[in-house]
């Protein structure tokens, strides 16, 4: 007879605490397991970046389940091929939470799931997004989060027995793993600490002017929550950071009713949660629909743009967006930013996004792809309906073509982030930072210095309003529209309106 061992097996979900794939195991002999998958450190959307924040947060899940009386066993390779090794020793279940990844980790799931059944193995899988399987339009689902959300935290288990006979692996280096360099000194780092640490400055100090600093670089480094590698990975489950934002909130309303001033915090706060909504909200979108990985959401956008593999315009222009060299400074600040950092806030990467598919005029799928590997808190669930939402292809969403001249005025007003991301415009008089190509002396720093812009900004956003438009008005668009709206549109309550005598009669008294 074999021994009884519950499998705990963490992805991404870097925690102990809030855990009910833990507190579920916990009940027997248990093998916490992390499995490193160097197939999917090989994909086109992962990073080097990614793996040293996820093994700094793996460094530290280890240190606690070890104080808790059961090691992390590590194991490199295909989780397939690690529970048929441990279940030839080892009478096994499996626990874990769901995910939404990309179509690797599906298919990667559904093999596992193969697995089990035929080794009449339990897998029970814990839900610990506001993620719904299976979801077939979004009726109430803002209610089910915030049921999902409000529910006790799950504790963590006073104790682990941990199975015995077992051999751990080091945890591999981006080297080890055979990956690309990627520098990137401004990264976040990993872990548990971290991120409550995180969560309790921006709630309690950094946050007060979230509301109206989140749209611009210059402030959203510091202002901004900064959660997102932190909830990407499990550190901090989004119930925890719900739960403590809505804490502060109650907080917050009663030191008004006090009297206390308390500026824009509790509007932030507002904000803040309408951001963990959203968090789920996209991500639900890629649950219901996982081709949006890799087709238009709207058929009736296929076609449109070029293969920028098959282009050589194309794939130069890629280049050029992806290196901050387009000659667009604040544009180019942006992804330069990120690019050494690992973080840029959600409007900027709006407008790259944007600024790729419309102005540079690129099919969304291959610059996806490399932005992907630019993010640190690399979320597919988020990050491949906002491709396709900022690249106009979804169907249902308004065509947002940002001005990458315009947003610099607006939201770097003094220049403060362009000169410090692209100092070679550092003698370009403020007046003419955002457009130097209009200075009188431009021939000193463009092209020797800092590139000539790559495309008249101006007449591309016209061209491909054009384009994107005459679609629209392609007959049977329409409806396949309100298809895809019923499927993933949100869904706003209309405000109640008293009839007008009634409401004359009311103003009236008093």
């Amino acid at each position: 007879m074999k021994p009884r061992a519950n499998i705990v097996w963490f992805k991404r979900d870097l925690r102990t605490h809030d855990h009910a794939a833990l507190l579920a195991a916990s009940v027997g002999d248990v093998i916490p397991l992390y499995v490193v998958e160097p197939d999917y450190w090989q994909l086109p959307d992962t990073s080097a970046r990614q793996w040293a924040f996820i093994r700094e947060s793996v460094v530290e899940l280890g240190e606690r389940l070890v104080e808790l009386g059961a090691p992390l066993n590590v194991r490199i390779g295909s989780v397939v091929d690690t529970l048929s090794e441990l279940h030839q020793h080892f009478d096994l279940s499996l626990h874990s939470h769901e995910e939404t990844g990309n179509d690797w980790t599906y298919q990667r799931d559904l093999a596992v799931k193969a697995w089990c059944e035929e080794n009449a193995v339990p897998w029970q899988e814990q839900k610990q997004f506001g993620v719904f399987r299976p979801l077939r339009d979004r009726d109430g689902w803002s209610k089910r989060w915030d049921a999902l959300m409000g529910q006790p935290q799950v504790p963590e288990p006073e104790g682990l027995t941990p199975a015995q006979g077992l051999k751990s692996e080091p945890l591999p280096t981006w080297r080890d793993l055979k990956m690309a360099d990627d520098p990137c000194p401004g990264r976040q780092r990993g872990g548990r600490a971290l991120g409550l640490a995180t969560l309790d400055s921006f709630l309690n100090a950094r946050g007060q002017d979230y509301r109206k600093s989140m749209s611009s670089p210059v402030t959203g480094f510091d202002e901004c929550s900064r959660m997102s590698p932190y909830l990407a990975y499990g550190c901090v489950s989004m119930r925890e950071a719900a739960q403590a934002l809505w804490a502060r909130q109650k907080e917050l309303k009663q030191l008004a009713k006090q009297g206390e001033a308390l500026g824009l915090w509790r509007g932030s706060m507002q904000s803040y949660n309408g951001r963990l909504h959203w968090h789920c909200h996209f991500t639900q979108k890629l649950e219901s629909e996982p081709s949006m990985e890799f087709r238009n959401l709207h058929p009736g956008y296929d076609n449109l743009r070029p293969d920028p593999d098959r282009s050589n315009s194309a794939a130069e222009k890629m280049w050029a967006w992806s290196e901050g060299r387009m000659g667009l400074p604040f544009a180019d600040a942006c992804m330069r930013a990120l690019n050494a950092t690992g973080y840029l806030n959600f409007r900027m990467r709006a407008m790259l996004m944007s600024l790729s598919s419309y102005h540079l005029w690129l099919h969304w799928r291959a610059p996806g792809l490399l932005y992907a590997r630019k993010f640190t808190d690399y979320e597919p669930g988020i990050h491949w309906p906002q491709v396709q939402m900022q690249s106009g292809t979804t169907g249902m969403n308004t065509v947002r073509i940002y001005n990458p001249v315009k947003q610099g005025y607006d939201q770097d007003p003094t220049g403060e982030f362009t000169r410090h991301w692209v100092p070679e415009l550092a003698d370009v008089p403020d007046k003419y930072l955002q457009e130097p190509w209009k200075w009188s002396q431009a021939a000193t720093v463009i092209p020797r210095l800092y590139p000539e812009p790559i495309i008249d900004h101006q007449q591309a956003a016209r061209d491909a309003k054009t384009a994107v438009y005459a679609l629209r008005r392609e007959p049977g668009f329409r409806e396949i529209s309100a298809r895809i709206v019923e499927k993933h549109g949100s869904r706003k309550k209309t405000p109640r309106r008293r009839p007008r005598r009634k409401a004359r009669a009311v103003e009236g008294v008093g």
